[in-house]
């Protein structure tokens, strides 16, 4: 390879490990796996070096990735490294030899832990409370996202003993197997985007901004390192681990003291096998020099420390016979091609069924019915097929290819512009009815009390409903032979479903079940229109200039309305009694007219909702983003990038004292 072909590979490896990063560590969505981002990595750099092209800004310099700016940013008072990665014995036995080599003797340990798949955090504590915990960032800054910190009740917020006037602890956020699988089966529920695997809803959950919804996500805590003021030449490793227990910091169990790298190559092996039988994902082994007061000679580089590495696990994997490929309707339509597979043991269970994730990615790896297959599960909850054995085998099927038509309902499928995935719009469409009507039921939406999840099953297995206009034409003799249904209990079903028709019109909005079109968005249609019918007609322009109104949301508003079943339920529910129309808040004073509020943070004395309440009874307005027509900025704990936005626009700056002076508490 000549430089000038050089250089074109480096920019085109560079631009690729650039949004791989932004897609992992920022988007917690990840396109590659961690293998084929190091072997990139590997390769950037050996270009780099070889033809002298490296730059500062080369993802080779760079830990992790940049502060999100959604919150305050933290510099780390000692920089917050990755760790080199090895996938195979030799390279593991050359870190020993280079070990040995810049020591010159091999008078030491290596402690041996798992490595954890989830998000790397830091804790400071003084004199013994916490007071910062952060994201790891770039390595050098990152988010300080301490109110979210404090909702994970594995971190104590007060130490144990007698620890140093100052800590600085280092650890890993995770969620256990289980509980991930709850929690995307819950956001599918809600329409929204299944999380890749526990490491990435772990790093989602983190950085939101509400801490009162990270207090609902299922977060656990590791402490791997303790890092102390005073050097101490007898500090070992294992000495810190021990330290962190007594001070009640939660240490995983699973940690060993090794005298040579063939105890630690033992120690590797169990864990290959044992793995699969963890509640947590791990995807590897991290081997460090357990003596301390080797850490200077043996040094660092510009990413990684010198006297540590990571040894991760092949993927977990194994070929069998792909019988056919189904299509799984979700709840807001979307179309999931998903592989029927001769059944076989993978990591511990028999997998039968694979996801294929989207049409694209189909084609891409030439995936064909009755191909043989390998499937992996490499830190994924759901097994994946990976590749095919033999593409150019003669009699293979024809190249797959999606249906026009959905195949539960016949409608005709689209596929949205810049999107990967086929989308039925139809909400008389089966599969997506029953998590409609239970969507259209909740609490956040039409909140009809004792329409419950069984309840819905029955109804619709009994014919009763098709869609939930269908629950407005329910009498209580039809409920009343349902299983544990009696007199008083399908009456009071019948007045709650009544009684939703009272609901304003953001909560209709919001229970209709559009795409990407939450509590917020709903309720910013609901104001600005007013009326359903002046909505349904709203252009695309008119739309995207709401502030909270993004091209996505505005397509996905105009294809809904455009689809005439939608249009003939809305007409429906406006015969059953639905008004349609925005009803005014009642207000009880002038103080805040025609004044425009955005809130940022948590709030100490209310909820987000109780305080957008309050400013309208007061004659106020709220929008969910800053703008120059932003009047005031009403701002809790870790305010956030609308902080800063509003600072650089001059807005005013509410503390909730101000904000209850505005309004005369």
């Amino acid at each position: 390879m000549d430089k000038s072909s050089a250089e074109n590979r480096v920019m085109e490896l560079r631009d690729l490990l650039h949004r791989a990063n932004q897609a992992y560590y920022m988007d917690a969505q990840p396109f590659i796996s961690d293998r084929e981002f190091d072997e990139a990595l590997a390769e950037l750099e050996t270009l780099e070096q070889k033809f002298n092209l490296s730059t500062d800004d080369s993802p080779t310099k760079r830990v992790g990735g940049e502060p999100s700016g959604a919150f305050p940013t933290v510099e780390h008072p000692q920089a917050m490294l990755s760790l080199n990665n090895t996938y195979n014995e030799d390279e593991l036995r050359d870190f020993d030899r280079r070990i040995k080599d810049i020591l010159g003797h091999s008078e030491f340990s290596y402690a041996t832990e798992l490595k954890f798949d989830g998000a790397s955090i830091r804790l400071r504590y003084e004199n013994g409370e916490l007071t910062i915990g952060a994201t790891r960032g770039d390595g050098q800054r990152g988010d300080n996202i301490t109110q979210n910190i404090r909702t994970i009740k594995d971190i104590p917020l007060t130490l144990n003993g007698n620890p140093p006037s100052v800590l600085e602890i280092r650890g890993e956020a995770y969620m256990e197997k289980e509980a991930f699988v709850r929690l995307n089966q819950y956001r599918e529920e809600q329409g929204l985007p299944a999380f890749a695997n526990p490491r990435n809803s772990t790093a989602g959950s983190l950085k939101m901004q509400d801490a009162r919804e990270v207090a609902r996500r299922p977060i656990r805590f590791f402490a791997f390192d303790l890092i102390l003021e005073k050097n101490n030449a007898e500090r070992t490793h294992a000495k810190k681990m021990a330290l962190l227990r007594n001070f009640g910091l939660p240490v995983c169990e699973h940690f060993k003291i090794c005298p040579s790298i063939n105890e630690v190559l033992k120690v590797i092996d169990e864990w290959d096998v044992l793995r699969s039988k963890l509640p947590y994902e791990t995807d590897g082994v991290v081997v460090k020099v357990n003596e301390e007061r080797y850490y200077e000679e043996l040094g660092r580089t510009s990413k990684f420390p010198r006297w540590a590495i990571a040894y991760k696990f092949e993927a977990e994997q194994a070929t069998t016979i792909l019988k056919s490929i189904s299509l799984q309707v979700g709840r807001l339509g979307k179309i999931t091609p998903v592989a029927e597979l001769k059944p076989v043991l993978l990591a511990g269970t028999t997998v039968k069924r694979a996801s294929l994730h989207n049409e694209d990615e189909i084609l891409r790896k030439d995936i064909r019915p009755g191909d043989t297959v390998i499937v992996e599960k490499a830190g994924e909850i759901i097994p994946q097929v990976v590749s095919v054995v033999n593409p150019e085998r003669n009699g293979r099927a024809e190249p797959f290819q999606m249906p026009e038509n959905c195949p539960a309902c016949n409608e005709k499928l689209i596929k949205p512009d810049e999107e990967v995935a086929w989308r039925c719009i139809n909400l008389e469409c089966p599969p997506q009815m029953r998590e409609r009507i239970r969507h259209f039921a909740s609490r956040d939406a039409m909140d009809i009390e004792g329409l419950g999840e069984a309840v819905v099953e029955q109804l619709i297995k009994e014919g009763l409903i098709d869609n939930y206009a269908d629950l407005y034409t329910l009498n209580k003799e039809d409920l009343i032979p349902l299983e544990r249904m009696a007199e008083k209990s399908a009456q009071n079903l019948i007045e709650a479903v009544e009684k939703s028709k009272e609901q304003p019109l953001e909560r209709i909005i919001y229970a209709l079940g559009i795409r990407f079109v939450g509590k917020t968005v709903a309720k910013d249609l609901a104001d600005h229109y007013g009326s359903i019918d002046i909505l349904m007609a709203a252009g695309f322009d008119e739309l995207t200039a709401i502030d909270s109104i993004g091209p996505k949301i505005a397509e996905s508003v105009i294809t809904f309305f455009s689809n005439n079943k939608n249009i003939r339920l809305i007409e429906r529910l406006k015969k059953v009694g639905f008004s349609f129309e925005q009803k005014k808040t009642e207000t009880i004073s002038s103080a805040l007219d025609g004044k425009t509020f955005v809130l940022t943070g948590t709030l100490a004395s209310y909820t987000r909702n109780e305080a957008k309440a309050l400013i309208e009874k007061h004659g106020g307005s709220t929008l969910s983003s800053v703008s120059k027509n932003t009047d005031f900025l009403l701002a809790g704990d870790s305010a956030g990038s609308k902080l800063e936005k509003a600072k650089k626009l001059n807005i005013k700056i509410l503390s909730e004292n101000d904000f209850r002076s505005l309004i005369g508490e």
